[in-house]
């Protein structure tokens, strides 16, 4: 393919996609979109409840491992990351979570110009159609569907945990995503009429027909091409041929916080140890390049339930053929969900202007695979601190694009992201000992009683602790005077031309929450900056803050204090 595109995205999911609709919707440039993996064309892609068969699959993952982490006991830490068409929105949780404000507030104060909660909420809105319809915080005419899955309908212990947040002195609120994300409430994601909405379904489908648009699957990029300090293509390797493909105007590295700075490394940009020792040799010293690596821990927090109610039942071979069968036929039941419809967001601690804990709730105690844990019924609430202090790293070992990164997280180096652990273990038994799961509530399965001195607390997380699958930041947006960022607020690589990352990988901080939401959002905006056009107005609207923050933890007291 010898023809020049105006711009080559690579990659093909969260972000990616994104931007293929949106720089190819006027027709006036050509845009080239590559993808490693190929079709989301999948009933177990598009199966809601099906999660953990495609996340499985090396056929749509690409099955990364960290090396072994000092501070969950040397243990290595998978990191799943999509791998075809939707990339990881066709294999996440599906989840959808905006973050909080304070993340973008945090985001400008780490010199991410423009990137304030009024700059980013117009995008989050503009991305959307929600359910109950647009309001000042959410959209109603987006290309993304985004529900409540069955909306809790069916199992009381979604509402029974809800209820046991309000007991415990939380507030109670309508739409985590909306005016205020702090307490308890139905959980979102990203499904439309049943089906799971990656971005690929949302974005890239409806503009397949349009001219201008061209979408390659199965090429392998191995660097970009430079002119000097010019990106003018990048080369690659297509169906087992090397090729080179020649960008006009932009290339743009949408390929994720794992593979845009091994990119980034073996175009021989990024820290000049790295890029030598993988015997690259240096075209731009850029210190940040896969570094500022950052994640969410959960663990699983397990109990036996007292009455038939939850899903342990449902989980046979028989019933999941039933639930396959009304799905394929009608897009609904138990097939049409991700089963976390409710779910929580809490400070650990008075001083804490907004949310660091977070929870899903599930109504069955069951492993990722989707087997069950226990013989009975059970239920169990992922919980984990959602704005860690620990930094890692990506890096190349060697010039290879078909060789693994060296991924090291740095797990709970940082003695805060220690601390906040026994806060969510205590807390956490705190809320599920309220009167509202009295009905429900049996032993507890996990960590498990006898669990409770800082000492065992400490030990168990260290040994059962897994990645919440959100790793971000690696190219970290910034000033051009700081060291440690890798692209500017116009998502520009830094000194450098024709060359962008426009995905997780440009977090400056990990939000409050799941990642799908601000990659889509950020891709969003940066289209906008591409494209030239005018950015959407700003926000006018603020988001809900407890009045007490700086001396209460909650705004209530528990009907049965439990935690220390």
């Amino acid at each position: 393919m010898n023809t020049p595109f105006d711009y080559i995205i690579v990659g093909a999911g969260s972000a990616g996609c994104v931007l293929a609709n949106r720089l190819s919707a006027d027709g006036r440039h050509s845009v080239l979109l590559l993808e490693a993996g190929g079709s989301d064309r999948n009933i177990l892609i598009e199966m809601p409840t099906a999660l953990s068969y495609p996340m499985a699959s090396d056929t749509y993952n690409w099955g990364y491992s960290s090396a072994p982490e000092p501070g969950v006991d040397n243990r290595q830490i998978s990191c799943p990351r999509g791998k075809g068409l939707g990339g990881t929105s066709s294999i996440n949780g599906m989840v959808y979570v905006r973050g909080h404000a304070c993340d973008f507030e945090e985001w400008v104060a780490a010199g991410a110009a423009g990137w304030g909660y009024a700059d980013c909420l117009p995008y989050f809105k503009r991305a959307e159609t929600w359910q109950d319809g647009e309001d000042e915080y959410r959209g109603g005419s987006g290309p993304l569907g985004v529900s409540g899955g069955n909306n809790m309908a069916g199992n009381p212990l979604y509402q029974a945990f809800i209820d046991a947040g309000g007991e415990a002195g939380y507030p109670i609120t309508d739409d985590y995503n909306g005016y205020c994300q702090e307490g308890f409430g139905p959980m979102h994601m990203t499904v439309r009429g049943g089906v799971r909405e990656s971005t690929s379904r949302a974005y890239l489908r409806p503009a397949l027909s349009r001219q201008n648009l061209t979408v390659m699957k199965h090429v392998l990029v191995d660097k970009i091409v430079f002119d000097g300090k010019r990106a003018i293509g990048i080369a690659a390797r297509h169906k087992g041929k090397d090729i080179v493909l020649h960008a006009n105007r932009e290339v743009i590295l949408s390929a994720g916080a794992i593979a845009s700075p091994m990119i980034l490394q073996r175009s021989g940009i990024g820290p000049e140890t790295v890029l030598r020792g993988a015997g690259i040799a240096p075209v731009h010293s850029l210190a940040g390049v896969g570094q500022n690596l950052q994640d969410h821990l959960e663990v699983y927090f397990q109990f036996h339930c007292k009455q038939p109610v939850s899903l342990n039942t449902r989980l046979g071979w028989f019933s999941k053929l039933l639930i396959g069968a009304r799905w394929v036929l009608f897009k609904t039941g138990l097939g049409a969900t991700n089963h976390f419809e409710s779910c929580a967001f809490i400070r650990s601690g008075a001083g804490r202007k907004s949310p660091d804990i977070q929870y899903h709730f599930l109504p069955a105690a069951m492993r990722y695979d989707g087997t069950a844990s226990i013989k009975g019924h059970g239920f169990q609430v992922h919980v984990g601190p959602n704005k860690p202090k620990s930094r890692g790293s990506v890096t190349i070992a060697s010039a290879d694009p078909a060789a693994a990164p060296h991924i090291l997280f740095n797990y709970l180096q940082h003695q805060d992201d220690i601390a906040i652990w026994r806060k969510c273990i205590r807390l956490t038994r705190e809320i599920i000992a309220q009167p509202a799961m009295d009905a429900f509530r049996g032993d507890e399965i996990q960590p498990g009683t006898d669990i409770a001195s800082d000492a065992d607390i400490d030990t168990w997380v260290r040994e059962n602790v897994e990645s919440a699958y959100h790793p971000c930041g690696t190219c970290r947006m910034g000033s051009p005077g700081d060291e440690s960022a890798v692209v500017d607020s116009d998502c520009h690589v830094i000194g450098l031309e024709g060359l962008r990352v426009v995905d997780a990988s440009i977090f400056p901080t990990v939000p409050y929450g799941n990642i799908n939401a601000p990659t889509i959002m950020v891709a969003e905006k940066a289209a906008d900056i591409i494209l030239a056009k005018e950015a959407l107005p700003p926000a006018t609207v603020s988001p809900w803050f407890a009045e007490n923050w700086e001396t209460r933890q909650r705004e209530g007291q528990p009907k049965r204090r439990i935690a220390d």
